[in-house]
């Protein structure tokens, strides 16, 4: 199977399509914010963040995961950074957050260490989870997108609030749909940032129930793709033994960001519930069977809801601060 059926544009031709989208701009963010204050800031997130990759290649994903994560709750504003305390739990505690990779918060702690030597107390780490995130999807393949700046962290980062404000795999269409919709982001704009699971992996227990008596009918989701439906039963079969074990989010082209995640549900081929469930809906799958043969017009709808998500309940003047570290609040009030 080829990896897309598109002809795609030069890299050159699509970035610069990008920048000249009409830009999904907050009044007090700029795209040069940094430009007197900490000029280096992009030669040094670049290189900090190739570096990571270079090193680790699951880096790219690990990042896009957390920066989701982190702007669903409270926005984009780095409170998931935040460590616990003995006597208070964060966003990094609940359940849904303890997965998170661990090379996720390294890439950010080491571009936040490099911007403190060259520019101490400017550079926010909102904004280099945003652009690190930009970055690494760009290294690995996806479009180039403009991320303004200016973001401030969050004062609040409180474990009662992750919960309502992530989604599980086990959600039906219509729920994620409402809870995208709730948020301000359209059923296609849902759709493209799903196609983020291009790039990652998911842990056996997310899916496990599709495998193993999944109905009084079916044993396995008839939805399934039954040999892979076969092959990820061999590889989850001891996942309660080993909570570690994991499948990757496409299977056909884990580490390259591409539109093959979308012509995998088409196959059957979706490892969660929640991302094939797209390909059978109709409100959905009108989007899925675009970008499933438009590589481009997903990288372009993509880029422009990336940049929107950026944007998301972000902090601003004194609602945030400029952390010394991204794993505390300046103050111990969190």
């Amino acid at each position: 199977m080829t990896s897309t059926t598109t002809t795609l544009l030069p890299p050159l031709l699509l970035f610069l399509l990008t920048v000249l989208l009409p830009p999904l701009s907050h009044s007090q963010l700029t795209y040069d914010y940094y430009a007197k204050t900490c000029p280096k800031f992009d030669d040094i997130m670049r290189d900090t963040v190739a570096q990571k990759q270079n090193t680790t290649p699951t880096t790219a994903a690990a990042v896009l995961r957390l920066f989701f994560h982190d702007c669903m709750v409270e926005g984009c504003d780095a409170s998931t950074l935040v460590a616990a305390s003995p006597l208070h739990r964060t966003e990094r505690d609940p359940s849904l957050n303890l997965d998170l990779p661990g090379d996720a918060f390294d890439t950010v702690v080491r571009a936040k260490t490099a911007l403190e030597l060259e520019c101490p107390d400017i550079v926010s780490c909102a904004d280099i989870l945003a652009v690190a995130t930009r970055n690494l999807v760009a290294l690995v393949g996806g479009p180039a997108y403009r991320v303004p700046l200016g973001r401030k962290d969050g004062l609040v980062s409180d474990a009662s609030r992750v919960e309502p404000n992530l989604l599980k795999p086990t959600m039906p269409a219509s729920q994620i749909i409402a809870f995208f919709v709730s948020r301000g982001f359209t059923v296609q704009e849902m759709v493209t940032l799903m196609g983020g699971h291009t790039i990652g992996f998911s842990h056996c227990r997310e899916f496990s129930y599709r495998l193993y008596n999944f109905s009084r009918t079916s044993p396995t989701d008839p939805a399934l793709n039954p040999k892979y439906a076969e092959g990820l039963k061999k590889l989850c079969e001891n996942y309660t033994k080993d909570p570690t074990m994991s499948a990757f989010n496409d299977v056909m082209t884990p580490g390259k960001f591409d539109n093959v995640y979308y012509q995998n549900l088409e196959k059957g081929l979706g490892l969660l519930a929640s991302d094939q469930a797209m390909a059978a809906d109709q409100r959905t799958k009108p989007f899925v069977e675009l970008y499933a043969r438009n590589e481009t017009a997903f990288f372009t709808a993509f880029a422009r809801v990336m940049e929107k998500l950026s944007t998301y309940k972000i902090k601003t003047g004194k609602d945030g601060e400029v952390r010394h570290r991204c794993d505390q609040t300046n103050t111990v009030n969190i």
